[in-house]
């Protein structure tokens, strides 16, 4: 019989895009059930003590959140494993940094400085549209939050703009051809591009092509697809702008990259 559910995790079940070393430790903090799944968050303390070095250990990323120092979406968090996922705002107002979580080409979390203005709105994807009790329509969002009374244009799988301070829905952007795409999941996590063309396929998983600025083409389920604009995105890309390059090209730039350090290097010496 179950003992509910596993409060600790082994570091090398952890998921590959924390970036956790396996040989530093024998556990990984475990995030605590919330507006995120699991395989699709990052614990508030890996980015306190991991990310942004602002903690040497699990000790002191507590003392920071205990302190009221640290809000996700406009909301203080006391506790250092809370689910922090993609899209969310990270602000810290005594520190006057703010992040949006993102991923890079390579599938990776990502926290991408933004300004004072950008930390203010919110992209959620629309996961449904239903009705609620007495009547009242609502939509549900990816991180689980539920909006009343929404514009009767806006379906699953379109985007809204939404304002963190009031939750007010300020824009939606519709799922169509031409609108600006980031993959959330799969192989191409991280890649921005324009949807091309949709097939439907009944009972099964519906395929959308995408095209990014380099006219290169992939696939992926619709599910994996988060609209983040119309022609151009809506919040700051990473520093990639979502282009994948190939293994080749990357390995070259990586070389010619450590080859120029060491050329610094050796004539400060």
């Amino acid at each position: 019989m179950g003992r509910g559910p596993q409060k600790h995790m082994k570091r090398l079940n952890a998921p590959k895009h924390w970036g956790l070393d396996k040989l530093l430790g024998v556990y990984a903090p475990k995030a605590r059930p919330g507006a995120h799944k699991e395989q699709e968050s990052l614990p508030l303390i890996l980015i306190l003590r991991n990310r942004l070095k602002y903690a040497l250990t699990r000790g002191e990323a507590m003392m920071i959140t205990k302190q009221r120092l640290v809000q996700v979406d406009g909301r203080i968090k006391l506790d250092p494993k809370t689910p922090v996922g993609f899209m969310d705002v990270i602000t810290m107002p005594k520190a006057n940094d703010r992040f949006r979580v993102m991923y890079d080409v390579k599938g990776r979390f990502v926290l991408q400085k933004i300004t004072e203005e950008a930390a203010q709105f919110k992209l959620c994807k629309v996961t449904k549209v239903c009705t609620a009790t007495n009547g009242v329509p609502v939509l549900n969002t990816h991180d689980g939050r539920t909006l009343r009374y929404p514009d009767p244009l806006i379906a699953s799988g379109d985007t809204v703009k939404m304002e963190i301070a009031t939750g007010k829905i300020l824009d939606f952007i519709k799922f169509k051809e031409g609108s600006l795409v980031m993959i959330t999941g799969g192989a191409n996590t991280g890649r921005v591009g324009k949807v091309m063309d949709v097939e439907r396929h009944p009972g099964s998983f519906d395929i959308v092509h995408v095209k990014d600025a380099n006219d290169n083409t992939f696939a992926t389920r619709k599910g994996n697809v988060f609209l983040v604009g119309r022609a151009e995105a809506e919040c700051t890309l990473p520093k990639a702008q979502g282009i994948r390059i190939p293994l080749e090209q990357d390995r070259k730039l990586r070389i010619e990259a450590i080859a120029k350090a060491r050329q610094g290097k050796n004539k400060r010496n």
